[in-house]
């Protein structure tokens, strides 16, 4: 096994059984096929052995899979072994091995190796390991937490606040390659949240320029754990911030205030009318209390302000099947259709074939999917077999895919396991090219933006 070869064939899902196929095997009883696999250099099924084993408490059996990914020196496998000793209670030797990699220099081992000493009584030692590590922000974060563990909290905040660059304004994430001055005032405002010091959290957090990170406001969220509601209202109203409106909405349903709820949306005129995101939450919340009728509304609403976004027609189309009302989906998008001046193309003509399937069977909507421009090709033969495999027609889904080369398709694999044709399936799965050659650099981490 090569650490490379592992790693391309894990994130990519190629050349491999990925999880979701190897759990099918194990639920259709072929638990001998799993263990073969895994000792054939097939990841996903060692981790699902060795965990089977775990469980058995045969923990020698189930290092012994492990081991041999482990030996290539692959993060991934290494994780899993150290999980797996820390899962047992054998915690000495799960801190000896995260050791050894962070010594050996692995660029992620030093956040794992310290919040796994944090998490067993050695605090103190973590965070001396992380001091001189402030300026890495996954790094500073792990600081922070581990911090809180050892009782050294304010030192951390002085470490943090000595970053801060008086009078710069960054002009884009990628401004501060290392530690950005937004990130440095959201880590002190976790300090003093945990401190109990929420009004100086709060402050910290509107000095920030950037406020919400990966859909996550910070400052809403505070607001919220602390039942700052009038703060929360006014940030939400005076900002617009889709997340804050999302955080206040969330209160009101879980306090049982579901009308109140629905208020901070706003149905006419307000965040949802302006925000499709906030329209799709608002729907699903009114969809969660038995008001079908006014989700598909509102998402409807969504979907005549923007004609042709294919997430607001698929969430539009979702909802319609589930309040099982597919004839008002498919005449939505009938009438997109006819306003385009003629029959769409796949990537919207496709949402259709599950509502007509509820209308008028599976055998309707695969005769509609073959008449279409692209019925032909292997995306439309992939919905046809998930239409019949549906209905239960796996054989016929079968056959609809294997009319198409796709080298690595689990949908087929999937339905061959389903049918017992496991030496098929694996034939499939285990079709590998060569993983691309690796682009020669002097920089074996890069902190280039990726764009």
């Amino acid at each position: 096994m090569d650490a490379v070869d592992l790693d391309y064939r894990a994130r990519t899902r190629s050349g491999c059984i990925p999880p979701e196929l190897v759990s099918r095997l194990l639920e259709h009883g072929h638990a001998d096929v799993v263990e073969q696999q895994a000792g054939r250099g097939e990841w996903f099924c060692a981790l699902a052995w060795a965990r089977v084993w775990g469980e058995q408490g045969r923990e020698a059996d189930a290092l012994e899979v492990l081991d041999p990914y482990a030996a290539t020196g692959w993060w991934t496998a290494v994780v899993a072994v150290v999980e797996s000793l820390e899962g047992w209670g054998r915690i000495d030797e799960a801190i000896e091995i995260s050791r050894t990699r962070m010594e050996a220099g692995h660029p992620l081992a030093l956040e794992a190796h310290t919040r796994l000493l944090a998490r067993h009584g050695r605090a103190e030692e973590a965070f001396g390991l992380l001091v001189p590590h402030v300026d890495d922000w996954i790094l500073a974060t792990t600081l922070v937490d581990v911090a809180s563990v050892a009782g050294r909290a304010e030192e951390a905040a002085a470490l943090l606040a000595g970053r801060i660059r008086a009078g710069h304004c960054c002009d884009g994430p990628w401004c501060c390659r290392s530690l950005d001055t937004d990130t440095v005032l959201g880590l002190l405002a976790t300090i003093r949240e945990r401190q109990g010091r929420i009004d100086e959290a709060i402050a910290l957090l509107r000095r920030r320029q950037i406020v919400s990170v990966n859909s996550r406001d910070q400052l809403a969220g505070l607001l919220a754990r602390h039942d700052r509601i009038e703060e929360l209202r006014a940030y939400a109203a005076r900002d617009g911030h889709e997340e804050a409106v999302q955080q206040l909405a969330e209160l009101r349903e879980e306090g049982g205030d579901v009308e109140g709820a629905i208020a901070v949306y706003g149905q006419a005129g307000g965040p949802a009318a302006r925000d499709p995101n906030l329209a799709h939450e608002l729907a699903r919340l009114l969809a969660r209390h038995g008001r079908g009728g006014e989700a598909i509304a509102v998402m409807r609403a969504q979907a005549d302000a923007h004609p042709g976004d294919d997430w607001i027609l698929h969430a539009l189309s979702e909802l319609c099947l589930d309040q099982g009302r597919p004839a008002d989906g498919l005449a939505h998008l009938d009438a997109l259709a006819a306003r385009r001046g003629g029959e769409d193309g796949w990537d919207l003509f496709w949402m259709r074939l599950p509502l007509i399937a509820a209308c008028s069977g599976a055998d309707a909507a695969v005769e509609r999917a073959r008449a279409h421009p692209e019925g032909n090709t292997w995306y439309a033969a992939e919905h046809m077999a998930h239409l019949l495999a549906g209905a239960g027609r796996i054989e016929e889904a079968v056959t609809v895919l294997q009319q198409h080369d796709r080298g690595n398709n689990h949908d087929l694999a999937g339905y061959l396991i389903d049918l017992g044709h496991i030496e098929e399936a694996l034939a499939i799965l285990l079709h590998r090219s060569p993983p691309p050659p690796l682009v020669p650099t002097t920089h074996l981490w890069s902190d280039e933006p990726p764009f």
